[in-house]
C-alpha cells in the first residue's frame, strides 16, 4: 500500500471518529485545528504528531478517547484485529500500523 493510500485511510478514520461527536463539533474541531494549530484537514496524516499534540491541547485527558476511536476505526478500515492495539499510545499505534502494511514492491510478480 502506498503512503498516499495510507494517508487517505488515516484521514478517513480521523474524520469518521470526529463525526461520532456530531457534525457541528467535528467542523468546530477542524476549524480550531487549522486556525489555532495551523493543521489543515487534508494535512493531518503527514502532521500526525502535531495533530496529536493539538488534540491533547484541546481536550486534555479526553483526547485519549478520540485517539482510541481513531485507532479502532483505522484498524477496522485496514482489516486488522483491534485487540492488537494493546497498550501502545496513539502515535505508536499509527506507526505500528504503517509498519504492518505491505509495501508496493511486494506485489511485483515475475
Amino acid at each position: 500500500m502506498s503512503q498516499n493510500n495510507f494517508s487517505k485511510i488515516l484521514l478517513a478514520a480521523v474524520e469518521e471518529s470526529l463525526s461520532s461527536l456530531g457534525d457541528s463539533p467535528k467542523q468546530a474541531i477542524l476549524f480550531h485545528l487549522e486556525s489555532s494549530f495551523n493543521i489543515k484537514r487534508e494535512h493531518i496524516p503527514e502532521n500526525i504528531t502535531e495533530f496529536t499534540k493539538a488534540l491533547e491541547n484541546i481536550f486534555g485527558p479526553g483526547a485519549a478517547y478520540l485517539e482510541k476511536l481513531i485507532i479502532k476505526c483505522l484498524y477496522e478500515k485496514l482489516g486488522f484485529e483491534s485487540e492488537t492495539v494493546g497498550n501502545l499510545d496513539f502515535l505508536e499505534s499509527v506507526n505500528a500500523v504503517r509498519k504492518r502494511l505491505p509495501r508496493k514492491e511486494e506485489y511485483v510478480t515475475i
